[in-house]
């Protein structure tokens, strides 16, 4: 076996669905149906941190690039199984912070780590939500196999909300993609205006990408994308 040979790259390089089209270089959408004109940024107590498996770096369908285009407090590390980003290992240590992994509660090995959304809340250090930006199955792999998120409390999400996110089938309705997460989770822990603008602009991307793949001019202005530009107007 070759130095520095990764069983689990990919055999060839990674081609995403629509990787050839003329993109903005901002928001990564096809040029027509560019979103930057809708991106609000918000402050929230609370910060998000995405640990991303590597091929979602690749897949303009990604949402959760779509949390650090909102919430100022967002960092993106890259996930490895073998190299744990330095950068995420140094902010983990970091005393300033209370970090906590979203993760379901459907295994008893870690059930003692877990904890409700208003154990966040009442953090009296920085509170930190890690988000595993993957698929479902890449999301298991990362949290049983990053020793370094071991110790964490654990956040789960029970909600009846089902998913909206029209650009890839989950596996089940229940499934919410990584800025659904994001959206309900900083609802319930208390910033709510951080919660309705992620949620506006995911909506946005979701309508825009959707009419892009069906080669549809830019849909009409829904009342997310009202809200979002009325904020915007607000902030300048």
């Amino acid at each position: 076996m070759s130095e520095g040979y990764d069983p689990e790259a990919p055999s060839r390089p990674f081609r995403a669905r629509g990787s050839f089209a003329s993109r903005c270089e901002a928001c990564r959408m096809p040029r027509l149906h560019c979103i930057c004109a809708y991106r609000v940024r918000v402050a929230t107590r609370t910060h998000i941190w995405l640990i991303t498996h590597r091929i979602e770096h690749y897949k303009p369908t990604n949402t959760g690039r779509l949390i650090g285009d909102c919430i100022e407090h967002t960092r993106v590390f890259q996930w490895s199984r073998t190299e744990p980003d330095p950068a995420l290992l140094t902010a983990l240590a970091d005393e300033r912070f209370e970090p906590f992994v979203v993760f379901p509660d459907d295994n008893d090995d870690y059930r003692h780590r877990v904890v409700g959304p208003q154990r966040v809340a009442s953090s009296e250090r920085i509170p930190v939500l890690i988000l595993l930006d993957g698929t479902w199955r890449q999301a298991r792999r990362m949290f049983r196999r990053s020793d370094y998120l071991a110790a964490l409390p654990v956040v789960p999400l029970h909600s009846a909300r089902q998913t909206r996110y029209r650009l890839r089938k989950a596996a089940s309705p229940e499934h919410l993609c990584t800025a659904e997460v994001a959206a309900e989770l900083l609802s319930r822990i208390g910033d709510s205006q951080a919660a309705a603008v992620l949620d506006d602009y995911f909506t946005v991307f979701n309508d825009q990408y959707a009419a892009a793949r069906r080669d549809a001019g830019t849909p009409c202005l829904s009342d997310a994308a009202e809200r979002l530009l009325a904020r915007r107007a607000e902030q300048r």
